[in-house]
């Protein structure tokens, strides 16, 4: 008899369970703002970075060139272009020779590559500039007013100092290339020009 009642007693205990297991758990009572949860919904994307070239894109296309001024004294038609590479890492600037009549000292078959990429920071641009006489000059980039880029070496590096301007206005594109010798305090105009966007 008492096995029997055990066994009963065993059997009903099993059966609440099982009833229990299938019963739906009761909805939680609401929460106040204070006690809420945090939220397991993926967070907002933050904003994109600001364009790092927005100072510069004016600098964008293929532009004629044409010399009009400057102590090299050149008289030089050719074009060049700026164009975003590697996956708009770099903006770097490809020139192409025309025609020229310039005193000996000057390299009428002059070529020249200029690569602006970001400084270490990010937040600001550098350029660094190679040619086929064996240059390269480091530049520090500054945007000082829209539609105007200054290219500026370092003034500790020896010998001269350079300083490379681009002007949009009007749709003109104007270059001037200048250098300080050691000892001055004012920059020379070596080369200028300007042109249109072809």
């Amino acid at each position: 008899m008492k096995k029997c009642t055990l066994l009963f007693a065993a059997m009903a205990l099993l059966t609440v369970c099982s009833v229990s297991a299938q019963t739906p758990a009761k909805p939680p009572a609401p929460t106040t703002q204070s006690q809420a949860q945090p939220s397991t919904q993926p967070l907002a994307l933050a904003p994109s970075k600001a364009d790092l070239w927005a100072g510069v894109r004016f600098l964008l296309g293929l532009w004629q060139a044409k010399t009009t001024g400057g102590v090299a004294q050149a008289q030089v038609s050719a074009g060049y272009s700026f164009r975003l590479e590697l996956r708009d890492h770099i903006m770097a600037r490809h020139s192409r020779s025309g025609a020229c009549s310039a005193p000996d000292d000057f390299n009428c078959q002059h070529s020249d590559l200029l690569y602006i990429y970001p400084a270490a920071t990010g937040q600001t641009l550098e350029a660094i500039y190679f040619d086929n006489e064996g240059h390269v000059i480091h530049y520090a980039v500054s945007t000082p007013k829209p539609g105007t880029a200054v290219f500026l070496s370092d003034p500790a590096q020896p010998g001269p100092q350079y300083r490379l301007s681009y002007t949009f206005l009007d749709g003109m594109m104007s270059g001037q290339f200048e250098l300080k010798m050691p000892g001055q305090t004012d920059f020379t105009s070596y080369l200028e020009w300007s042109g249109k966007r072809q």
